[in-house]
């Protein structure tokens, strides 16, 4: 069924912008790019209403050409038909742009902050069985981000490698509006919401992060590591390698907090690690 709205004016009521996005890999049709704007095919000014199977993903530099004449309808349309990321799998990379002697990032109002101590340093804010989901490298001037999210059969959702971010087309909806980054799990629920602030801060103010059976939700104000009911809030810790260290690790990490006895929602690591196995997917 076509979802039409005819009216007056230019804005594009929500959720046919979020079907749209959904079928368009959550990125321009013709890169993939994660930056983009909203372009009628059929021409806004002639047909002055907002049809989702008539509305495409275009970034700037694509929606420029196209308006331009550069860029043929026809091939928009093409793109259209099969886009990009829909095609690989996964989002274009994209490059944030971090960079210093110092960073912090902000997990539902706990924060943690580092200053380069030499080529190599690294801070981990949260890990989960010696898995760093937020990690933070300094050396030379350089600042490099990683971040990795997993859905609750541990495929990764979203990786941030060095700077570049990318995404799989698994989640219901993603969009990075401004500087905030937002992954939906289904109609008003969020998987992570990140905000980005370069050159040297993020902060992640809500949503959960998930591995091998363990909960963490995050809300503006404090942390609930629901497998246990342990609240954490209003913390900080400076130039320490570890934050919130749940879980397994093969190696003493040094962190401001250290749960590694920690009950499963689907029984201890060994059934973790086969649950796991059984739901490893392709990786980004």
């Amino acid at each position: 069924m076509v979802d039409e709205v005819e009216c007056t004016s230019r804005n594009i009521p929500l959720p046919i912008q979020r079907q749209i996005r959904q079928r368009c890999g959550f990125g321009c049709v013709v890169c993939g790019l994660p930056l983009y704007e909203y372009e009628h095919m059929e021409e806004w000014a002639q047909v002055k209403r907002h049809v989702a199977e008539e509305i495409t993903l275009l970034c700037d530099q694509h929606h420029r050409e196209k308006t331009g004449g550069l860029l043929p309808k026809e091939a928009v349309r093409q793109s259209n038909s099969s886009p990009f990321n829909l095609r690989e799998g996964v989002s274009k990379p994209y490059n944030l742009h971090f960079a210093g002697k110092h960073a912090e990032v902000i997990i539902g109002g706990n924060s943690f902050t580092c200053e380069d101590q030499g080529y190599g340093t690294v801070m981990v804010p949260i890990s989960i069985d010696g898995v760093a989901l937020v990690e933070l490298i300094l050396g030379d001037g350089h600042l490099l981000l990683n971040f990795v999210a997993f859905d609750e059969c541990n495929q990764p959702v979203l990786q941030i490698k060095n700077n570049q971010l990318l995404y799989s087309m698994s989640p219901w909806d993603v969009q990075l509006v401004g500087t905030t980054l937002t992954l939906r799990e289904a109609h008003r629920k969020i998987l992570l919401e990140i905000e980005f602030a370069p050159p040297n801060k993020i902060v992640v103010t809500r949503g959960r992060f998930l591995r091998n059976g363990v909960e963490v939700l995050v809300r503006p104000d404090n942390v609930l590591v629901t497998n246990n009911s342990m609240y954490i809030s209003g913390c900080h810790a400076h130039n320490c390698y570890g934050g919130l260290v749940l879980g397994h690790y093969d190696r003493p990490m040094e962190g401001l907090m250290a749960i590694q006895a920690i009950p499963r929602y689907f029984g201890d690591r060994k059934e973790a690690l086969k649950f796991e196995r059984e739901c490893q997917g392709r990786a980004l």
